[in-house]
């Protein structure tokens, strides 16, 4: 993906929101939560282009078998493969469409075949038209039997097609599940963290479990208390120095553990739905952003001052 100009639109804006977010709630307990959403404006746009770029891949890889169908037919009705490419680049085939215009294009300039299907598939940027178009092209300079090599990718491109739609029908429950999952964790995160830790902490300082740790009479030695468990650490911005020092405690507070756990939580739940939907890597990234991201904020959001 190339950086468009209209990305700054919404960077512009996160910045406003990051700048009132100072100003005006510094001191409160929306001031991180807002820093949450001024990055998720800040990135939003670019993010759903690239959702938007992984839709248009999947449509082309759809369209692509129509245009192989096609392809298929002129052939079979007599007309050479040059011709038969130039008659069938006519038809819409959606996303796919630019791409064939310009490989009807390149084919009726005299272009070799090879070449121009070779052009064509390196323009897609799709895995599958590449493996196909490099099998065609063997075929093509081979002197193979282009229909039947056709036919043959056509049955590979409609099994692969049932494969994953077999699979994100089966997959598809387990995905809902663990959101749900993920939101019941992060419920039970909170509820740990606001009502029981201070609770916990409250029966220590009356004499129990929290209140310090007797050894004298295991080891010998005189009575000993257990360091102090710090609920939150002020985060403080007035240096580098200050700020790296204070987050560096605010991380070993029980508040910094509990949302480790939640970003963790989120990014490995995200990776592994992406992978089990669509067999993609990339594609869990894209859940672990919107676990992690929506994790925080509302970590953030309801986090004891």
């Amino acid at each position: 993906m190339k950086f468009k100009n209209q990305y700054l639109i919404g960077i512009a804006i996160g910045a406003i929101v990051l700048f009132i977010d100072v100003a005006v709630f510094m001191d409160t307990q929306w001031f991180i939560p807002l820093i949450v959403v001024a990055v998720t404006i800040g990135w939003m746009q670019i993010w759903i282009d690239f959702f938007i770029q992984n839709q248009k891949q999947k449509e082309i890889e759809t369209r692509f078998l129509d245009f192989v169908r096609n392809l298929t037919g002129a052939i079979k009705s007599g007309m050479p493969v040059s011709r038969s490419i130039i008659h069938i680049s006519r038809i819409d085939y959606g996303a796919l469409t630019p791409f064939i215009r310009k490989l009807g294009h390149q084919v009726e300039w005299a272009i070799p075949v090879h070449k121009a299907l070779l052009f064509f598939s390196n323009s897609t940027k799709n895995d599958v038209i590449k493996r196909s178009i490099s099998t065609v092209i063997e075929a093509e300079q081979s002197g193979g039997n282009m229909e039947d090599v056709l036919e043959s990718i056509t049955a590979s491109l409609i099994e692969i097609k049932k494969i994953k739609e077999e699979r994100r029908a089966r997959i598809h429950a387990q995905v809902l599940q663990s959101y749900i999952i993920f939101f019941i964790f992060i419920g039970v995160m909170i509820v740990i963290q606001n009502m029981l830790v201070p609770y916990l902490i409250g029966s220590g300082e009356e004499g129990s479990l929290f209140s310090g740790l007797n050894t004298g009479a295991l080891t010998g030695s005189t009575t000993s208390r257990a360091p102090s468990i710090v609920m939150t650490a002020e985060i403080k911005y007035n240096s580098l120095s200050s700020f790296v020092l204070s987050l560096t405690k605010w991380f070993s507070s029980l508040t910094g553990v509990f949302m480790m756990l939640t970003l963790i939580q989120g990014f490995f739940a995200g990776v592994i739905v992406g992978k089990l939907s669509e067999g993609d890597i990339i594609a869990g990234l894209k859940h672990s952003m919107i676990l992690m991201t929506i994790s925080f904020f509302i970590m953030t959001l309801f986090a004891v001052g």
